[in-house]
């Protein structure tokens, strides 16, 4: 499907994007892979990291510019949209700037697409989009809202779009094990929030991995969110530092106890996979007969949650451990390639304890 295809990589010199680059010139043959991006220093340090590579190509450019995004996407085939706001606490002191990246931005990747006839866009959302609490999270809500319904949007042209929901990425800048690291070697005192709070979990190989699944299966409309282990976040304050002392300082604005990727609302649209769960548009023209045959999968119960307290799958010592020392890699060389047990580990077979200890 991505072999000789341009590809196009909205926010694409972040962790995630630099993944998803290596990634797409390791297993596929691209003819073309556009790293679309506004930090030019990013710009600069990747280049270095991929040098000389005659399939790369760097554009220095934000989701807000709207004639930028035109001339970016001509002849591109496939765009994941990765660009966005995501720290919780400056959105909520920097509203419109939110507004104007994840909300206003999106809007502009969805026309530029349609217009220039891009085949498939599909974007990243968060776990936060479900049932949000603070404003990152709300603004994320309405892109998905936004991609979702741009499939009845582009008519005629044909441009699908779909949407990935996923949670916590292990070792990704502003994620919680790099700052337990930092903390625990500085002052000995990690701070926990509050020591109920769970999150679902997720390897940045992991997130990668699912979103070019998702690629592959999506037909349009749909919002895809894999299956993950959930963790309590003083078990990952254990497994970085054991000996640590652990200072309760209480939840911080805009932040939930527990996350939320299929909220009960969403039940009766939903279908289960093995792998991951599929939330179905809710378009009249996407009931179509045979559409639901091609997606698959069993319908889930009425009131069915997923939730990461009432998850059945948690990740054990052992699989925190690795996956910290991964972390903790990454950390000296934040382009370390995904050689980590805790990567190669299958996405949908994790070391788990069922027992959520």
């Amino acid at each position: 499907m991505l072999d000789n295809k341009v590809i196009l990589v909205t926010g694409g010199t972040g962790t995630f994007g630099r993944r998803l680059v290596r990634t797409l010139l390791d297993r596929y043959s691209p003819r073309k892979v556009i790293v679309y991006s506004r930090d030019e220093q990013k710009h600069f340090e990747m280049n270095q990291q991929f040098p000389e590579n005659p399939k790369l190509r760097y554009f220095i450019g934000d989701v807000r510019d709207r004639e930028r995004l035109y001339r970016a996407l001509d002849g591109v085939d496939i765009v994941v949209h990765a660009a966005a706001m995501k720290h919780v606490h400056l959105g909520e002191y920097n509203p419109m700037e939110v507004i104007k990246t994840n909300v206003l931005g999106s809007a502009n990747v969805i026309d530029a697409a349609i217009d220039c006839d891009v085949k498939k866009v599909i974007a990243l959302s968060t776990d936060k989009a479900a049932n949000p609490i603070n404003l990152y999270g709300a603004a994320k809500l309405c892109a998905d809202k936004l991609f979702t319904a741009a499939n009845s949007y582009s008519g005629y042209h044909k441009t699908r779009f779909s949407v990935v929901r996923y949670g916590n990425v292990s070792g990704s800048k502003g994620s919680v094990i790099p700052f337990f690291l930092k903390t625990a070697r500085e002052n000995g005192t990690l701070p926990i929030t509050d020591p109920r709070m769970t999150r679902f979990w997720i390897t940045l190989q992991q997130g990668v991995n699912f979103v070019l699944q998702s690629l592959d299966r999506m037909q349009g409309g749909e919002i895809f969110v894999p299956k993950l282990p959930s963790v309590r976040l003083v078990d990952i304050a254990r497994a970085v530092a054991p000996d640590a002392q652990v200072e309760v300082v209480g939840i911080r604005p805009g932040e939930k106890l527990h996350e939320v990727m299929v909220p009960g609302d969403d039940a009766r649209h939903t279908v289960e996979h093995d792998t991951h769960y599929t939330i179905l548009p809710q378009f009249p023209e996407w009931h179509e007969e045979g559409y639901r045959d091609k997606v698959g999968g069993t319908r889930c119960s009425d009131g069915f949650c997923y939730s990461s307290d009432t998850n059945d799958q948690w990740l054990d010592t052992e699989a925190l451990r690795e996956i910290v020392d991964e972390a903790d890699r990454a950390t000296d060389n934040p382009e370390v390639h995904p050689t980590g047990r805790a990567d190669l580990r299958a996405f949908h077979a994790p070391r788990l304890a069922s027992n959520g200890s």
